[in-house]
């Protein structure tokens, strides 16, 4: 729904049509600086569509997580002690909150690379999102196996990332060597 309505906002104040990756003059057009600011026009509107929507997700995670964290009785204790509040939520629950938020993020390289299906297929999108779709009405089993074979690499690659960001993050999840 946002992104119909910022398509038409787009097109009802600037005149701009943000539908699919490039003008129809661009389309076929050899690379130049010309065609890359045709692309920085039309692809604006689906990075904020798509980080509108990954950041609200984000945001109810990272807020019922420090949630949780502020009634913990370390947030009393360290409140008797006299620390502001602002200190105080940054020093211990926020750091705290963070793991879970840090541990879902990889699920989100996938998303990066297909985009979400129905923001491409509104936008016409070229992208492995509508592929996979028709792939499947088509009933291609190779094309669509194949593209959820990469969504799996591309998904163990984030988690891979996000419990290395974990143990960056969190001193007490490391291993020991010994």
């Amino acid at each position: 729904m946002l992104a119909l309505v910022l398509m038409w906002g787009a097109f009802a104040y600037f005149g701009l049509s943000v539908t699919g990756l490039f003008s129809p003059d661009f389309v076929e057009a050899p690379w130049s600086r010309a065609r890359v600011l045709d692309l920085l026009k039309h692809v604006w509107l689906p990075a904020v569509v798509l980080g509108v929507a990954g950041t609200a997700r984000l945001t109810r995670v990272m807020r019922a997580n420090l949630l949780d964290e502020l009634h913990k009785p370390y947030v009393t204790t360290a409140r008797a002690k006299g620390l502001s509040e602002w200190r105080l939520v940054l020093r211990y629950p926020a750091r705290l909150a963070l793991n879970p938020l840090v541990s879902t993020i990889g699920w989100y390289l996938p998303l990066l690379f297909s985009g979400s299906l129905i923001v491409a297929t509104v936008m016409n999108l070229p992208n492995i999102g509508p592929l996979l779709l028709r792939a499947l009405i088509n009933q291609d089993m190779y094309l669509a196996g194949s593209i959820l074979l990469i969504y799996c690499f591309l998904t163990i690659v984030g988690t891979l990332i996000s419990d290395i960001l974990l143990a960056w993050l969190d001193p007490r999840i490391r291993l020991d060597g010994g």
